[in-house]
């Protein structure tokens, strides 16, 4: 189930990195598998249903409330609920720190970029708004950031 978790983390990472969005049937689709690798005794960090289920319910209640000041998406808030499902509450922490510090990273480089006129195109690439578009887009994308934080936590953990 690891190979799984670790497929829906990349195409997470692809699709909110291209469109900054998570769409519902990613979350879904997460959450079932989730779900689904508790019910056959697969779990690739072996947690119990308690565990799991606090996992989820924290980092969704934990984002929830950035959500609610117009901090981050929906998406990245219901993506990260689903995320604490695969991994519990231990590795929460850890991964959402790793995840700000990237996304934090992303919006100095967007900011720099913007200001500097030899790179619009990396700067644009960065804002998540397609060229010639009014339409206000989210310029980090989160939940591929929290994705990216998971793989290496899990790479860390498979090392150790």
């Amino acid at each position: 189930m690891k190979l799984v978790l670790l497929l829906w983390l990349l195409i997470a990472i692809v699709h909110d990195g291209l469109e900054r969005r998570v769409r519902n049937g990613l979350v879904l689709a997460g959450i079932a598998l989730a779900l689904a690798a508790l019910a056959l005794d697969l779990q690739p960090f072996g947690l119990t249903w308690p565990q799991a289920l606090l996992g989820g319910a924290t980092a969704f209640g934990g984002l929830l409330c950035f959500y609610a000041f117009g901090l981050m998406g929906a998406g990245d808030v219901k993506f990260a609920g689903a995320l604490g499902l695969w991994v519990g509450l231990q590795p929460l922490l850890p991964i959402w720190v790793a995840a700000s510090l990237l996304a934090g990273l992303h919006g100095l480089l967007w900011l720099a970029l913007q200001r500097w006129p030899l790179a619009p195109r990396l700067a644009l690439a960065l804002s998540g708004r397609p060229r010639g578009t009014g339409s206000r887009a989210r310029p980090i994308p989160l939940a591929a950031y929290l994705a990216v934080s998971t793989i290496a936590f899990m790479a860390w953990r498979a090392g150790g």
